[in-house]
C-alpha cells in the first residue's frame, strides 16, 4: 500500500512538472470607457480615444497586410506586396483597390481626415491587385511608420458615398473591418446614448484567431460610475486611470504603467510678450520649475521627467545634454539679478527698464481645464512668485483651447502636450513653417539652423549622421529655451486578475494597448 501510494505521488509530481499551462479560447472581456463612439472609421476618426480604441481591434494596418516590400536606392519609391487571400469580415476580397481608395480619400481635402498632412505630396498607384507603389517627392526615413499607422477601409462600403457625406454613413457605428474582431451588436438608450457595443472574433482574420471570444465595450457618463462597475466586477478593465484614484480600486487587480512618446510643456510665445524674447528670462523660468515635485504631488510618481523635444523613450534622445539641467531657485534668481531684473518691494514683482519703458515680469498662462494641468500650473506659480515673477492663470475648457487659442496663437504662455509618432521626426512641432495654425509649433519657434537640421533628420540615409543631427537639434533647442519641458505621464491601464498575457510597457498611442489583443486570454 505504501509503495502504491509513493508511486502515485511520483507519477503525479512528474505530471505537473511536465505539464505546461496553455491559453484556451473563450471568455468575455468587458472594457469600460468614458464617453461615446462617433466615427469608428479610420478615414475620419479624429482625436476621440474611444473611436481609436475600437478601430484598433477592428482594422489591421497596411503593414500587417503586407507580405513584403522593397525600397528604391534613393528612398523615394516604395513598393508593397499584399498577402494573398485577404478578406473583409463580410467575406469580400481585400486588394490594392482598397488601399488606393483609402489613401486617395485621405488626400481629398473634403474628407477633412486627421491623416491628411501625413499623406500630402505622396503619389500612389496600383500595379496589380496585390501590388501598390508609393512615390515620394523627397526621401523620408520614417515612411514605414506611415504604413504602420494606416488602417485601410473597404472600397465596396465607402466607394459610392460622396466624400462630404462620409460622416453620415451608418457604417461609422456598424463597421466592416479586417481585424481580430468584428462588430456584433450595440445597445442604445432612449436618449441616444450608446451604452454598449459587442464584438466577436473575426473568422476571416489573416492571423491566428484571438483567444478571447467576445469583446464588449461599455460606455459611461463619468469616472465615478465606471469605477463603481469595476469594483463590483461588472467590467474587466479600463484605461487612463488618474493616479490619485488608484486607492479607490477595491478589488484585486493588475496595474500597468505604460510609457507613451509624448511630453507636456509650457510653450512661450514671445510674439505676444516682448519680455519672453529675453533668453535669460526664459532660462530662469526653466530652472525654477521643480519637475520632481510635480511628478510626486500631481502624479504620485506615475510620470517621468521631460527634458527636450525627443522623449527619453524615443530613439535619438541624448541624455548627456540635460545632465547639468537641474532645478535651482538660487541659480534662477542669480540669472535674473545679473540680467538687471530688480525686485519691486511694493508688489514683489521684478521690473526692468528697456528702451525707456518699464517692463514687469508678469505673464498670463492659458491652462486647459484638465485637473493635472491646473495642479501643475499652481505648483509652478508658487516658485515663480517667490522669484518675483507674477503669473495669471486662465483656465479654459479643452474644446475652447483647441478651437480658439491654438487657432489664433493668442497666448503668452500655454501649457499643453505633444504626442509623437514613436520616432524622432519632430519637424511638425519645431519647424518655422509650422508656426501658424494648423501647424503644431506652439512656441512659434523660428531658428533657421534648427529648420535645416529638422529637414536633414527626415532625409539623411546614414543612421550615424542622423544621430548627429538629432543631438545638434536637442542642443540648439535646449540652449534657446523656447519652451519649458515638464513631464510625460504614464498611461495607467487596470484589469482584473482574470486577464493574462498583457505584456506591454511602451505604446505609441493609448489605443495601441490593444495591438496584441489577439494574444490576451482569460481561460
Amino acid at each position: 500500500m505504501v509503495c502504491a501510494l509513493s508511486l502515485f505521488f511520483i507519477v503525479l509530481n512528474f505530471y505537473y512538472s511536465a505539464t505546461k499551462e496553455l491559453p484556451a479560447h473563450g471568455g468575455t472581456y468587458i472594457e469600460g470607457e468614458i464617453g461615446q463612439p462617433t466615427f469608428i472609421n479610420p478615414l475620419i476618426a479624429n482625436v476621440s480615444d474611444i473611436d481609436l480604441d475600437l478601430i484598433e481591434i477592428l482594422f489591421s494596418n497596411l503593414l500587417d497586410l503586407t507580405e513584403n516590400y522593397k525600397v528604391s536606392q534613393d528612398n523615394k519609391t516604395w513598393t508593397i506586396f499584399l498577402k494573398k487571400d485577404l478578406k473583409w469580415d463580410d467575406n469580400k476580397e481585400i486588394n490594392a483597390d482598397d488601399a488606393l481608395f483609402t489613401i486617395k480619400t485621405i488626400q481629398d481635402p473634403d474628407t477633412r481626415s486627421p491623416l491628411f498632412l501625413n499623406w500630402q505630396g505622396i503619389e500612389v498607384e496600383k500595379i496589380n491587385d496585390n501590388e501598390i507603389r508609393f512615390i515620394l517627392k523627397n526621401p523620408y526615413n520614417f515612411f514605414l511608420d506611415n504604413l504602420r499607422n494606416l488602417k485601410i477601409v473597404p472600397q465596396h462600403i465607402f466607394g459610392n458615398i460622396p466624400t462630404a457625406n462620409l460622416k453620415l454613413s451608418r457604417y461609422n457605428l456598424e463597421p466592416v473591418g479586417n481585424g481580430p474582431y468584428k462588430f456584433k451588436s450595440a445597445l442604445t438608450e432612449k436618449d441616444g446614448f450608446i451604452s454598449e457595443m459587442a464584438f466577436e472574433t473575426n473568422p476571416l482574420y489573416h492571423k491566428s484567431a484571438p483567444f478571447i471570444g467576445t469583446f464588449i465595450f461599455k460606455f459611461y457618463h463619468n469616472e465615478e460610475s465606471l469605477m463603481g462597475d469595476f469594483n463590483t466586477k461588472k467590467i474587466s478593465g479600463f484605461g487612463g486611470l488618474n493616479p490619485q484614484n488608484i486607492s479607490e480600486i477595491k478589488i484585486n487587480h493588475n496595474l500597468f504603467n505604460l510609457n507613451l512618446p509624448r511630453y507636456y510643456a509650457v510653450f512661450l510665445n514671445s510674439n505676444t510678450n516682448a519680455v519672453l524674447q529675453d533668453k535669460e528670462v526664459r532660462k530662469a523660468l526653466r530652472l525654477s520649475v521643480d519637475k520632481e515635485k510635480i511628478i510626486k504631488e500631481v502624479f504620485e510618481e506615475h510620470a517621468s521627467i521631460a527634458d527636450g523635444p525627443i522623449p527619453s523613450n524615443v530613439s535619438g534622445y541624448s541624455q548627456a545634454i540635460y545632465k547639468g539641467d537641474s532645478f535651482s531657485m538660487a541659480e534662477a534668481q542669480q540669472i535674473l539679478e545679473k540680467d538687471s531684473w530688480l525686485l519691486n518691494a511694493e508688489d514683489g514683482v521684478r521690473y526692468k527698464t528697456i528702451k525707456k519703458t518699464r517692463q514687469k515680469l508678469e505673464f498670463e498662462i492659458i491652462t486647459p481645464e484638465i485637473p493635472f494641468l491646473v495642479e501643475t500650473v499652481d505648483l509652478i506659480k508658487e516658485n515663480w512668485n517667490k522669484l518675483g515673477i507674477k503669473v495669471n492663470s486662465v483656465v479654459l475648457p479643452l474644446a475652447d483651447v483647441n478651437k480658439e487659442v491654438l487657432r489664433t496663437r493668442n497666448y503668452q504662455m500655454l501649457i499643453f502636450g505633444n504626442i509623437l509618432n514613436n520616432n524622432p521626426d519632430v519637424l511638425s512641432f519645431w519647424h518655422s513653417s509650422e508656426r501658424l495654425y494648423p501647424g503644431l509649433n506652439l512656441s512659434l519657434y523660428n531658428n533657421k539652423e534648427a529648420d535645416k537640421i529638422l529637414e536633414n533628420i527626415r532625409q539623411e540615409l546614414s543612421p550615424e549622421k542622423r544621430a548627429s543631427e538629432l543631438e545638434k537639434l536637442q542642443n540648439i533647442i535646449h540652449d534657446d529655451s523656447p519652451v519649458i519641458f515638464l513631464f510625460n505621464p504614464n498611461y495607467i491601464y487596470v484589469t482584473d486578475n482574470n486577464l493574462s498575457n498583457f505584456n506591454l510597457s511602451f505604446i505609441a498611442t493609448p489605443a495601441h494597448r490593444f495591438e496584441n489583443v489577439g494574444k490576451w486570454y482569460m481561460e
